[in-house]
């Protein structure tokens, strides 16, 4: 029976190859390998992938005599548990004080576009009261 899937238990290697199904949608062993800049041994990537599976992750559909993995839930949904994480452990649970450090990351001038989209959110928030 998988688990329920908990992003902040995962090993550097586990959130590579986690990443390379979000963004392939659909990934075999190989196509993880062919995505990864320093690749382990093909053994390694498919006992991840089967971890991966056990922690509930991933889930895999068979494809003639390869196995397809395919994440879980959404990367919406995986980004938005992973930045409440973030949030609660580095941050108080502050808003204000992750994208201040998100400002303090940001080495280049926002765009007018970014800009505007801030405060957009800024003033849903107001309204919605949040």
């Amino acid at each position: 029976m998988a688990k329920k899937n908990d992003s902040t238990k995962l090993g550097p290697r586990e959130r590579e190859i986690l990443d390379i199904v979000f963004r392939l949608d659909e990934a075999s062993v190989n196509d993880v390998l062919e995505q990864m800049a320093e690749p382990p041994a093909y053994d390694s990537v498919r006992t991840m992938l089967r971890l991966l599976e056990r922690k509930g992750f991933v889930t895999h559909r068979q494809d003639g005599t390869k196995y397809v993995y395919r994440a879980t839930q959404s990367r919406s949904l995986a980004s938005k548990t992973a930045l409440s994480h973030l949030m609660a452990t580095f941050f108080g649970n502050s808003v204000a004080d992750t994208m201040a450090a998100a400002f303090d990351l940001k080495s280049d001038v926002l765009k007018d576009e970014e800009l505007t989209k801030l405060q957009d959110l800024i003033n849903k928030a107001r309204k919605e009261g949040r």
